[in-house]
């Protein structure tokens, strides 16, 4: 069994059914986790590998980036920003903007107004939006995740992004984990993992064989019907 976490807007899909079709021996234990949990639940042996958004903290932990998600703005439909295709930070300055305590995007400063509270969750900052209490940034995908029918995202193109990745405790690097990153990398199924097999070592008589005949005086031997010239004469 090999057990994948993932925090909330990572849709891991794709990298299990090719998982499947490669190993289908070896099921696949998905594990949702909240973003700030996933490093300790791999720390304590939780599960074998896990895709986080950064930062996090890589004491112990071996991490491959992915990929980075654009960062939108979750606004009622009838907000102003519902009306543009895209809204820069300046656009929200009068705005209070909801900071939950799962926000995984690294701002230098914060846009907008600070809200009257700060939400435990992504999704309780949603529904605080829902009721006009304030706006959200986040990444796209949980955006997604959180969709309704009364509230609208748009892309915020200069603000910090969220990146995802892939990591796993660096002492518990496994073959099945070593399975795993060649996935997510997209090597092929007869692709090598990166260990090289020792070459088997020759047989003594193959090192025989392959040296040149010699007679026992380490003069070259003379073909059978074939007679040695002589020295000539001084």
């Amino acid at each position: 069994m090999f057990r994948l976490a993932y925090v909330p807007g990572v849709t891991p899909a794709k990298w299990v059914g090719i998982w499947t079709e490669r190993m289908p021996d070896v099921p696949v234990t998905l594990v949702t986790v909240p973003a700030a949990q996933v490093v300790g639940l791999l720390r304590s042996g939780g599960a074998d590998a896990g895709f986080a958004r950064l930062p996090v903290d890589r004491d112990g932990l071996s991490v491959i980036p992915l990929y980075v998600e654009t960062t939108v703005v979750v606004v009622p439909k009838d907000h102003a920003a519902a009306a543009a295709d895209e809204v820069v930070i300046a656009d929200l300055v009068d705005d209070e903007v909801f900071h939950p305590l799962d926000d995984t995007i690294e701002w230098a400063v914060r846009p907008g107004l600070p809200a009257f509270t700060r939400p435990a969750t992504t999704a309780d900052a949603v529904e605080l939006v829902a009721a006009g209490s304030g706006i959200l940034l986040v990444p796209q995908s949980l955006a997604r995740l959180h969709h309704r029918g009364d509230l609208t995202y748009r892309p915020v193109p200069d603000a910090p992004q969220s990146q995802v990745a892939l990591t796993w405790p660096t002492d518990a690097t496994t073959d099945l984990v070593e399975d795993f990153i060649g996935i997510v990398r997209g090597r092929t199924a007869n692709s090598s993992r990166g260990r090289t097999p020792a070459s088997p070592a020759e047989k003594p008589a193959q090192r025989q064989a392959q040296k040149p005949a010699q007679s026992g005086s380490g003069r070259r031997a003379v073909p059978a019907g074939r007679k040695s010239k002589g020295r000539r004469p001084r």
